[in-house]
């Protein structure tokens, strides 16, 4: 029996893989979504208050509203992240959970995985005092004391959701300041429980079989060490770039996928968007533009190339 090809494959079911299904469903296309995770890490997210058309909002709400949307069109949704993804005749195949699929084009829409501290004691208290999600687990710390590693605005947002559960939260960057947005620095400015410990570097972490407290490399209240129940880790992703290399994708030096405006990268047929790509200022909408630019091009690159597939019935070869 001959496999169907579809028109394009969205390796990743977060508002920017979401996004892009819908406006391939509005071209027509004939469209398959992979991802473990439906609506994506936006659902890890407390409040939304910088996407359009929403003063605030919850990441599992908004990620729900673009779950609905997307799937009133005709878009396939597959539990699962791709293993692979590999040139086959005149498409691509994809693997996932040993079944195959075929696509002409394929859209990276993968985003990035969080880059853990590296630390001695990090690995050893992993889920047992420290953490990556202050939604998930900052009700875990009521009325005790936590701190949260990073200077952006992600780990402001993380400080001032767990400062809801926690007696003290402290911000351990190792940078001169923090760079929050203007609103939420005002919001830590405010705050009478997050304290700010700037140009430190957590270098350890101890306890018995829960962490008990970090140790810095410079002194803070004139110690090295710094007592804590909890410590939540806001340094950034790395991109999820995997797939993309063996392809012979061009990435740059933090791995993140090259494309053009239109996001097209250096292998025709495969395009890219969102938090994967190399785009300097990265946030949900800008993402989300980038996939439905890319997916327009896609739809074009159909239209003008006529495609070759003898037979995708490997059984029958």
């Amino acid at each position: 029996m001959l496999k169907e090809i579809y028109d394009i494959a969205i390796i990743g079911s977060g508002p920017v893989g979401l996004a892009s299904a819908m406006y391939a469903g509005r071209l027509d296309m004939k469209t398959v979504v992979f991802g473990d995770l439906l609506g994506g890490a936006i659902t890890l997210t407390d409040i939304v208050e910088n996407y359009p058309g929403f003063k605030s909002i919850s990441g599992s709400e908004l990620a729900d509203r673009l779950i609905e949307h997307a799937k009133e069109y005709n878009a396939e949704f597959i539990e699962g992240m791709v293993e692979r993804v590999e040139p086959y005749e005149d498409v691509y195949r994809l693997i996932s959970r040993g079944d195959k699929y075929f696509s002409k084009t394929v859209l990276f829409a993968t985003g990035t995985k969080h880059r853990k501290l590296e630390v001695p004691g990090s690995e050893k208290f992993e889920r047992r005092g420290v953490h990556y999600c202050a939604l998930c687990d900052g009700p875990l710390y009521k009325d005790k004391k936590v701190g949260v590693v990073g200077g952006s605005d992600s780990a402001a947002k993380e400080a001032l959701l767990l400062e809801k559960y926690a007696n003290e939260v402290y911000i351990i960057y190792r940078g001169e300041k923090i760079h929050p947005e203007p609103v939420n620095a005002k919001r830590i400015e405010k705050s009478s429980k997050i304290k700010i410990i700037t140009k430190t570097n957590i270098i350890g972490l101890e306890g018995g079989d829960t962490l008990s407290r970090i140790l810095l490399d410079r002194e803070y209240n004139g110690q090295k060490e710094l007592e804590l129940d909890g410590l939540f880790v806001a340094i950034g992703g790395i991109p999820r770039s995997e797939l993309a290399i063996p392809l012979g994708v061009a990435v740059n030096k933090k791995g993140e996928i090259k494309i053009d405006r239109a996001g097209r990268t250096n292998i025709e047929g495969i395009f890219a968007a969102g938090d994967v790509v190399d785009s300097e200022f990265k946030q949900a909408i800008t993402g989300i533009g980038e996939g439905v630019a890319a997916v327009y091009q896609a739809y074009r690159y159909i239209n003008e190339k006529e495609f070759v597939c003898t037979c995708l019935d490997e059984e029958y070869l």
